[in-house]
């Protein structure tokens, strides 16, 4: 499609800039067909500069000989691109290194799926709160028997973990967790059989996905999984890092995993990563701190007395503050001195949401509060996607107990179940003794429980607590939620009151039922007219 040209810019010099910018004559646009690293080095100069970033890429960029971005312009616009900016990199780092600082690498930013890796390794991956996004794998939608190329199931088999009961052990899990799938998910459609101007489809996803829910707990944390990561440079390097210092060998292995692959797209933001002045003494230190503190406080083996959310601190003048702060932009007084009515003030701020995704006002991060949670570890999976929060986790272990799903028994399944997470139980205590707590952690199944703490303000318990109770969500997360939600409201009931969108009611036994009818509402509503059936 032919470029019009801009008063800016010539017909040439627009038939060229037309390629990488969706617009060439309004003052909001958008970059496309840059790499990365090109990206960051135009924003880095354009923050020197009295130019429009259009006019940066054509005259210090495209017109630049030194560039090598004449290859990049004229090119195909297909694989090429990149081999003409990898020749051009030594002139973008001079960029970078003249005009940027860390923050430009936040500009630039990569995709990046990692395939095949544990759900141990998984968490490290997430656990980066700013700068990365991650998706994971769903154990409530895909089934994790399928057999891997080598014919066995897919769990993880580095050679740290050359144990003779490791894989035995892992085997079990799996094929339990197998040979349950599919009479479980006959009982649960004759239980819940299909509902008049409910879709075949709508409800087989819906039984489907509450065999698979009751089951996850079976799957041992060494189980393969998958992820798609998109994040900035900043975030990447720091993340490589992280991992180059961890316990597990596995992430050792994915640090430089991930340096290789990001090289290629954004190789100026994750050089320092791992290199011999900044990245590898960062994670030295990272090892030797983890390693020092973890001498102070030797692990007791401590038992559990079931699933348990407390509340370990709170700020009795939480809702003071949260006034304040709702008032200071709007007046000219200092903070502490602003005292006006709570209960008008948070009727104003909060009274008219309509529903759970109007975010509440910032004001409420100025309520902070401390939880000390003990849920299985499946649980944790959901509940660790937050980040807006500080979390931390204890090492994955047997001494907190099990959970066993409610309906197994009821079923005929639950002895099965828990027979097969016995024989784990024996296994990790053998792996504990002579690999490790740490290499351990792959055989414990995820209906095991574990300790983490929150530390989260108000803002983000409005929407923690609003997602997660919703009556499709998993029961165990939801009860973690709910629970939460409960405390906060014993310590802040007008604060916590105006949370309205979180459901403290039993949800639904058929959690994905009412979820799928919706999915067939929209499906149903993007066909063309000419094409609709009634569901």
């Amino acid at each position: 499609m032919a470029v019009e040209p801009s008063s800016e810019f010539s017909a040439a010099e627009a038939h060229v800039l037309g390629r990488y910018f969706t617009n060439l004559d309004r003052p909001v646009f958008a970059l496309r067909n840059l790499p990365e690293v090109v990206k960051g080095a135009l924003f880095s100069r354009y923050s020197r500069t009295e130019k429009s970033l259009r006019r940066v890429l054509l005259d210090e960029f495209i017109n630049e000989p030194d560039s090598g971005f004449g290859a990049l312009a004229t090119g195909p616009g297909d694989a090429d691109d990149m081999v003409a900016v990898r020749r051009a990199e030594e002139f973008y780092e001079r960029v970078l290194v003249g005009y940027g600082d860390d923050s430009v690498a936040e500009l630039a930013g990569a995709h990046v799926a990692v395939e095949r890796t544990s759900t141990l390794a998984a968490k490290a991956l997430e656990d980066s709160r700013i700068g990365i996004s991650p998706l994971e794998k769903s154990t409530r939608y895909v089934r994790f028997d399928r057999p891997g190329p080598d014919g066995g199931f897919l769990y993880y088999r580095g050679p740290e973990l050359a144990h003779p009961d490791y894989q035995p052990a892992a085997d079990a899990l799996f094929q339990t967790y197998s040979t349950l799938i599919e009479p479980l998910t006959a009982a649960i459609r004759e239980r819940f059989p299909i509902d008049p101007g409910e879709t075949d489809r709508a409800w087989k996803s819906a039984t489907r996905a509450k065999a698979l829910d009751m089951l996850r707990g079976l799957l041992p944390a060494g189980t393969l999984t998958n992820l798609g990561l998109f994040g900035n440079g900043r975030a990447f390097e720091y993340l490589i890092t992280k991992l180059a210092a961890h316990e597990l060998p596995e992430c050792q292995t994915l640090a430089g995993d991930l340096h290789r692959e990001l090289a290629l797209v954004i190789p100026a933001f994750v050089k320092r990563a791992l290199d011999e002045r900044y990245g590898a003494p960062s994670a030295e230190r990272l090892k030797r701190v983890r390693e020092s503190i973890a001498k102070l406080e030797p692990r007791m083996g401590v038992r559990g007395n079931g699933p348990s959310v407390r509340l370990l601190e709170h700020d009795p003048d939480a809702e003071r503050k949260v006034v304040a702060a709702a008032l200071f932009p709007h007046s000219d007084a200092r903070l502490e001195d602003l005292h006006a009515d709570p209960a008008q003030v948070l009727e104003a701020l909060l009274a008219d949401r309509a529903n759970r995704r109007q975010r509440p006002a910032r004001a409420l991060e100025h309520a902070q509060y401390t939880f000390e949670i003990v849920a299985n570890f499946a649980a944790y999976r959901d509940l660790h996607r937050h980040r807006m929060l500080t979390q931390d986790r204890q090492l994955l272990g047997t001494s907190l107990g099990f959970d066993v799903p409610p309906g197994l028994a009821e079923l005929g399944m639950e002895e099965r179940f828990v027979k097969t997470i016995d024989g784990a139980t024996a296994a990790h205590k053998r792996l504990e003794q002579e690999l490790g707590p740490a290499l351990a952690q792959y055989v414990v199944p995820l209906a095991y429980r574990l300790r983490w703490y929150f530390r989260v303000n108000l803002r983000e318990i409005y929407h923690l607590c609003e997602l997660r109770t919703t009556p499709q969500g998993h029961p165990d997360y939801r009860w973690v939620a709910q629970e939460m939600f409960r405390l906060v409201t014993e310590v802040h009931p007008r604060l916590a009151g105006f949370a309205r969108f979180v459901d403290m009611g039993a949800g639904d036994e058929l959690e994905r039922r009412s979820s799928e009818r919706r999915l067939d509402e929209k499906l149903s509503a993007l066909r063309p007219r000419s094409d609709r059936r009634v569901l």
